[in-house]
């Protein structure tokens, strides 16, 4: 089940990102050589905090706009929200961001109808939840957001064509990825803290869980669709 609609489209956002990957990885290293100041983490995260009530701001932008251009899992902004603005506050804003996000991406795609929507994403991935948002509901969409794994992005697209609420949708995105989010944010903020055990046990029981959510994905959905048809 592919993610992208297109090989090619799947290529461009693979390249952007290991060019982002490359570009983090050189300003890193000449951080450490010609400023080396800048990478404590307690200086950096001052640094970000210094610029105030734009500091969160900015990044609820980044982490919505994450949603609406690049369909991918956006834990990794979380652990950066965590990291910047401690367990709680990175938990709220990444939810404030993720659903500001989805909400763009269920307006688009309600306006827009399935053109839109196909454009996006892949065909199999489109006929796939499809049949999924008919058979399981409310339940099973949630679903897709608490397990992570998922491709819980992509679904905010599919559902702008069913007939369900937007503020349904809302509480749906802001309850079923609380959990991911707090996980990553608590990492995060064990990162800016320098708790390394901590932020590696965290990490290992999410990518514990979102391997074992993407590898049973297939066998998820059909027993979500059996359970709640």
């Amino acid at each position: 089940m592919r993610l992208f609609a297109s090989p090619e489209r799947g290529r461009r956002v693979l390249l952007h990102l290991l060019a982002l990957v490359a570009l983090l990885t050189v300003g890193t290293l000449a951080v450490r050589a010609f400023v080396p100041e800048l990478s404590d983490p307690v200086a950096l995260r001052a640094a970000i905090l210094s610029f105030g009530p734009l500091a969160p701001l900015s990044y609820v932008v980044v982490l919505a706009a994450q949603v609406v251009v690049a369909p991918i899992p956006g834990h990794l902004l979380g652990f950066v929200g965590g990291y910047l603005f401690g367990p709680f506050w990175g938990t709220v804003y990444s939810l404030v961001g993720v659903t500001i996000g989805s909400t763009i991406v269920f307006v688009l795609s309600r306006r827009f109808g399935r053109p839109y929507v196909e454009r996006m994403l892949a065909s199999e991935l489109v006929a796939r939840f499809d049949a999924f948002v008919a058979d399981s509901g409310t339940v099973g969409i949630f679903l897709v957001f608490l397990i992570p794994g998922l491709p819980d992005d992509a679904v905010c697209f599919l559902v702008g064509l069913t007939r369900l609420p937007l503020r349904r949708l809302v509480a749906l995105v802001a309850v079923g990825r609380a959990p991911a989010f707090a996980l990553v944010s608590l990492a995060g903020a064990g990162a800016a803290a320098g708790a390394h055990g901590q932020v590696a046990t965290l990490l290992g029981v999410f990518a514990a869980l979102s391997l074992a959510g993407y590898l049973a994905r297939d066998r998820l959905l059909d027993a979500l669709e059996r359970r709640f048809s």
